[in-house]
């Protein structure tokens, strides 16, 4: 037995080849020793195989770094892809197909393309869900309403009556045209008389024109996760548009928007918010309380002496991850100082005198500051 090549050396490519250059690498041989561009060639179709084996394993991040690792000797014997791991060329077209996007032989017209399509799935939905911080932070459960395609009630998503298999494409739904030239490429398109469903329906239903499907309006319920963020979506499968007569139905993706808080901001699960303090309290010390994105108050414990402009940082009073994927976030809070305008006449007094006992000391801290001025510019 031939000793197995470097499976790097098979694709022509680097030992530090990205994800995207091992396809396009692999992408190139495949069409070039492809078996229906080289019918009764043994030494294009062993090729075939060697790159589908040699892409099988570099293009998975573990069996790549075993395979860097070992090489072909894999401990315990065995072994990488096998030859093939796969036992025809049915199964390397089913593992790649997605490749040369949808059906691997496409235009070579590999026997794996020549299935019936049958009724088509129906289209995906996208609909947008505005929630609260509150809601974010507790997850929840919103009433949705959606227009879509559903089956028809009168014919029970058959279309009608007395089906019968379509002429045009012998019920393959595809129809299939050599476009000649130096490769003689096979092109398909999905049938015009039957919509690539391969069948066509003598008696249409009057009230859904043979569709099968009708439009409708629905509320379904969607519950949402704690932690979720703008931008994530959910997938709810199979809450899109039906298909035609009997076709699967779509997904419904659920994009998640937030709607803007009064009091606090967002990034990514911190949170932020401002809070005005009387001075009072950032002198002598205090609490201070303000409303939790739950509803419930936190207490902020205040030192003597806090000064306005700074941050407080109170830990795990964020966000929760999603799907408690990591800690949660933390509240980030920053004092304001609130300046009275509206003073009585005592608390002038109050203040007058409080100005008068810390003339001296406030007087020196001044001139302190001009004279480090005055020294860093002489």
């Amino acid at each position: 037995m031939a000793e197995k090549r470097d499976y790097y050396e098979v694709l022509g490519v680097s030992k530090d080849a990205s994800a995207e250059e091992l396809k396009r690498a692999y992408k190139k041989l495949a069409i070039k020793y492809h078996p229906d561009k080289n019918p009764g060639d043994k030494v294009a179709e062993e090729k075939f195989k060697e790159a589908a084996e040699a892409y099988e394993v570099l293009s998975d991040s573990n069996k790549r770094a075993q395979y860097d690792q070992f090489g072909h000797n894999m401990p315990g014997g065995g072994g990488f892809g096998g030859g093939a791991g796969f036992s025809s060329f049915e199964d390397i077209f089913k593992h790649f197909g997605d490749i040369f996007g949808g059906g691997f032989g496409g235009g070579f017209g590999s026997s794996s393309s020549r299935r019936r399509s049958g009724p088509p799935r129906g289209n995906d939905l996208q609909i947008k869900v505005a929630l609260s911080l509150k809601e974010i932070f507790e997850g929840c459960t919103k009433k949705v309403k959606i227009k879509r395609y559903t089956p028809c009630s009168h014919c029970n998503g058959k279309g009608g009556e007395n089906t019968k298999t379509c002429s045009g494409c012998n019920g393959m739904g595809r129809i299939r045209r050599a476009s000649g030239g130096f490769f003689n490429m096979i092109t398909e398109s999905t049938c015009p008389q039957c919509n690539g469903m391969g069948e066509v329906v003598s008696n249409p239903c009057s009230h859904c024109n043979g569709e099968g499907r009708k439009h409708t309006e629905d509320t379904i319920q969607v519950k949402i996760p704690e932690g979720v963020a703008e931008g994530q979506y959910l997938t709810l499968r199979g809450e899109g548009n039906c298909g035609p007569r009997g076709g699967a139905s779509g997904d419904l993706l659920v994009v998640i928007t937030e709607k803007q808080d009064d009091f606090y901001t967002r990034e990514e699960n911190d949170l932020h918010c401002d809070v005005k303090v009387p001075v009072y309290k950032l002198v002598l010390g205090g609490s201070q309380r303000i409303p939790g994105v739950d509803g419930t108050e936190i207490n902020i414990k205040l030192a003597a002496g806090t000064q306005s402009g700074c941050t407080l940082r109170l830990r795990e009073h964020g966000l929760p991850p999603l799907q408690g994927r990591g800690p949660r976030g933390n509240l980030f809070v920053n004092i304001v100082a609130d300046i009275p305008r509206d003073l009585s006449s005592r608390e002038k007094e109050l203040y007058k005198e409080l100005a008068e006992i810390r003339k001296d000391k406030d007087t020196a801290e001044e001139e302190s500051l001009f004279d480090k001025i005055k020294n860093i510019f002489s």
